[in-house]
């Protein structure tokens, strides 16, 4: 049989397995029992009751946390006129046109996510090989290619 530690021990006297812990108290004995010497993890599971066969019943998407997660996202983006304006106020890492598209496709790659316009979806494109593999390619599908770069940049700052 395993042995257990002396906080670990203590910690476990504390929950009570049979109980159904609303959120807030669940989340507050979380507090109570981490004995690690390090900020620990919380996962959390929904039961949602939805039958993913069911096209009406399939959930998807993605949420922007009110605090962010405390990591921040270097975000660069491929855009020209109006929008490379609008991109540099939202607060952009980088912002460039064909020039950004050269410098990434020479092996600049300090960045967490890319954003762009359709218009530069042409030049962009071409850097398919590179981004592609690592997950760094624009798409439409995650609202990384979009004509409001300032709605997309300020949600990826705040850990989209």
């Amino acid at each position: 049989m395993a042995k257990h530690g002396k906080k670990y021990l203590e910690a476990v006297k504390k929950v009570d397995a049979d109980k159904v812990y609303d959120p807030k108290a669940a989340l507050e004995l979380v507090k109570e029992t981490n004995y690690a010497n390090f900020d620990a993890t919380v996962e959390v599971a929904y039961r949602l009751n939805l039958d993913p066969k069911q096209a009406d019943q399939q959930l998807r998407g993605a949420i922007v946390l009110p605090n962010g997660t405390g990591k921040s996202q270097k975000v660069i983006v491929f855009a020209e006129g109006d929008a490379a304006k609008q991109a540099e106020e939202a607060g952009a890492d980088r912002v460039g046109g064909r020039d950004l598209v050269e410098d990434v496709a020479d092996g600049f790659m300090d960045f967490d996510v890319a954003v762009s316009t359709p218009q530069m979806m042409a030049q962009v494109g071409r850097l398919g090989r590179v981004l592609g593999p690592k997950g760094l390619m624009p798409n439409p599908k995650t609202g990384t290619v979009t004509m409001d770069v300032t709605k997309a940049v300020n949600d990826i700052k705040l850990a989209k």
